[in-house]
């Protein structure tokens, strides 16, 4: 029989992740290496080589590769690329820069907006006007647009985003200038506002659609580079990319509108979290990702994510549909640090993969939260990724002494406990957060702890939240990748058309919404994809006529659509549950359709319980403990030997290639029917 290969690859600031899953035998494989930052596609290969070379896996025989990349992400955070060009609208040329005049932190005097990614002397204005009823005032002038072109190519700009007022209305004007700018710029990277993000709001379109631009050349190099790699490697299928609602793209989408895998990494991580928890029957928690770069924090109700419209990322305004997630800069890697005030910090810089932690012995000097978890002992110099990476202990010891402790006037124990307690708080913070701002206990919830580093801050971070249980899936350290071999393709479509709820306006509604079904049957079939494998979705972005923002809420199915009136009583109950009232008497506006076609996939069974290794005779290593503040003799365990239901209480140490887990004291911990390890605290 011809085995059947699927590929997970997710790649992080630190390490890249691998999840193998051979179809006909249920066989698993999970893999880390240590990520290439200046050539990301190069850890990729790297991997895929290992995988093929180690487990005799033929190349033509892998049927599905998926990717969750951070290269758009790292583009936008970091500012790598060439400023971009602008053309809009005559009297809009300031748009980027004015934005809504508000401010994230009100009382921070230091606060300083980023600059736009299109310089003012690369803003065009262009003769043109369309109203909002999409009706044209002024006509296209071509004449500026072939002259902005001239501009752009003797000032070297080789990216161009279009964003004219009312494009989601009338297009037309957009889509010419772009041909305008083809002709006279063939090899320019050129977006349009009306393609990326055909919905009100002027500011978030033209930001939205800058970023894409930005990021656009960059990200087709790498996906080009990523082809090439994976052709060379005789491995036939066309990759996909995961983007930042969880699902999957083809390169040549996630190529035109890269903007929609910001959030790529992170996504995947969510949606392999909520599918190994609902599996073994927990569909309220709180998911963290602690990486090595940064921790992500996610909160999933009724087996369901939470999803957002639009998110800042980098200081920029992105409208675009995708899994609510709370990044914070602490991960294994987070550099600890001294303020001006005398006060231990940690994160948010990270010693990435190159240096890295001071104990990897590849030339770090800055101590991380790596380095406290190993002077502890609550990480084994010898165990991580196999032994593949050795620690060097007393590295780590003679740093935080000369770093930290001698400055603070700490013990060695007192430092790298106040390390891992620092970060903790901070992820602790960045949990209650997520929960109350959606008007939730997190004491209502279990901890879901994945990433690297996530299941040795588990119990930690539970000191502040004070949830009950913590849940901790097998290969915690590759969910990300896991994710990425349980997500559907999907793709979302849009449009604005701001009516009243009026028998006219619900008759425009649900005429927008069979144009949205007419664009996701021509993706389908684009994208040769097969009628039983086709679902879609609708919502509804709605708000009480007066209100500023909407309230999105999924009114009807393919089959089943609401009268008007049924429609009001949806949303009314909608609004009542987010905002605590709802006006019954109110008149209602809706904003903008939506729609999202979805190819169902296959999802692997992954978290089957294995067949577990001959049980050897228990080790034991002393931890420090912070529950009592002293060393204590742990039982150290290889989680592969670990009997499904079988119970036993903290201190201990639970080992496996891709993490460690720390059980303190005050902890039961047992392995479900799922594989997953279950920690309780002991009231």
């Amino acid at each position: 029989m011809t085995k059947r290969w699927r590929i997970g690859v997710d790649v992080g600031g630190t390490f890249t992740d691998f999840t193998v899953f051979e179809k006909n035998t249920g066989q698993l494989i999970n893999y880390k290496t240590p990520s290439t930052p200046n050539e990301p596609a190069q850890a990729v290969e790297n991997g895929l080589k290992t995988l093929i070379n180690d487990y005799g896996i033929e190349p033509q025989d892998i049927d599905y590769l998926g990717h969750g990349t951070t290269v758009a992400l790292n583009m936008l955070l970091e500012r790598r690329a060439k400023p971009i060009g602008l053309l809009t609208t005559k009297g809009f040329r300031d748009v980027l820069e004015i934005g809504r005049q508000t401010r994230p932190h009100l009382y921070d005097y230091r606060l300083t907006r980023p600059k736009p990614l299109a310089l003012r002397s690369h803003r065009i204005e262009i003769p043109e006007r369309v109203d909002v009823d999409g009706n044209i005032i002024e006509p296209l002038n071509i004449q500026s647009i072939e002259q902005a072109a001239l501009r752009f190519l003797k000032d070297d700009i080789d990216a161009i985003a279009i964003c004219f007022i009312h494009s989601y209305k009338y297009p037309n004007h957009e889509v010419k200038a772009a041909a305008v700018l083809k002709d006279k710029l063939p090899n320019a990277f050129i977006s349009i506002s009306s393609d990326v993000l055909p919905e009100f709001r002027e500011y978030e379109r033209t930001s939205t659609t800058a970023v894409n631009t930005y990021v656009g050349p960059r990200m087709q190099l790498y996906l080009q580079q990523i082809k090439n790699r994976i052709d060379r490697m005789g491995i036939k299928c066309a990759p996909y990319i995961i983007h930042s609602n969880g699902g999957l793209l083809t390169i040549p989408t996630a190529t035109k509108y890269p903007v929609k895998t910001c959030l790529s990494g992170p996504a995947a991580g969510v949606v392999g979290a909520t599918a190994i928890a609902k599996r073994a029957k927990h569909n309220n928690f709180i998911a963290f990702d602690v990486g090595g770069t940064s921790t992500d924090v996610s909160l999933v109700l009724d087996g369901n994510p939470f999803f957002t419209l639009e998110r800042n990322v980098g200081g920029f305004p992105i409208k675009s549909p995708s899994i609510d997630v709370h990044a914070i800069g602490a991960g294994g890697g987070s550099i600890a640090w001294i303020d001006d005030g005398g006060a231990l910090r940690v994160g948010p810089n990270s010693a990435g993969a190159d240096p890295g932690p001071v104990a990897y012995n590849n030339g770090g000097t800055e101590v991380t939260l790596t380095d406290a978890n190993l002077i502890l002992g609550r990480l084994d110099y010898t165990t991580l990724l196999s032994g593949k990476i050795p620690l060097n202990v007393k590295l780590a010891k003679k740093y935080i002494e000369e770093k930290i402790t001698k400055p603070l006037s700490l013990s060695i124990e007192e430092a790298a406990l106040g390390i891992i307690k620092v970060s903790a708080s901070g992820i602790s913070r960045a949990i209650r957060s997520v929960a109350s701002t959606k008007g939730l206990n997190p004491l209502d919830f279990s901890l879901f702890a994945y990433g690297g580093a996530g299941p040795l801050l588990g119990a930690v971070v539970n000191e502040e939240v004070g949830s009950q249980t913590i849940i901790i899936p097998s290969n915690p350290g590759t969910i990300c990748a896991q994710g990425i071999l349980l997500s559907d393709r999907t793709f979302d479509f849009s449009q604005t058309i701001l009516v009243t709820l009026e028998h006219k306006g619900w008759e425009l509604t649900l005429a927008a919404f069979q144009k949205l079904t007419a664009q996701a049957e021509r993706w389908f079939k684009s994208e040769r994809i097969s009628n039983k494998s086709q679902r879609i979705r609708y919502y509804i972005d709605a708000r009480y006529l007066g209100q500023s923002f909407e309230v999105q809420v999924e009114p009807f199915t393919t089959s089943k659509k609401p009268t008007l009136l049924e429609f009001a009583t949806i949303f009314n109950n909608e609004h009542k549950i987010q905002y605590g009232y709802d006006i019954p008497d109110r008149l209602i506006e809706i904003v903008t359709c939506r729609a999202t076609a979805i190819e169902q996939t296959n999802k692997p069974l992954m978290q089957k319980q294995s067949t577990r290794k001959k049980q050897s005779k228990a080790k034991h290593r002393l931890v420090y403990c912070d529950s009592n503040l002293r060393w204590q003799k742990a039982i150290v365990c290889n989680r592969e030997q670990l009997l499904a239901n079988k119970s036993f209480q903290g201190p201990a140490i639970i080992e496996e290639m891709s993490s460690t887990t720390f059980v303190p004291p005050n902890y039961s911990v047992s392995i479900d029917a799922n594989s997953n390890i279950i920690m309780e605290l002991i009231q």
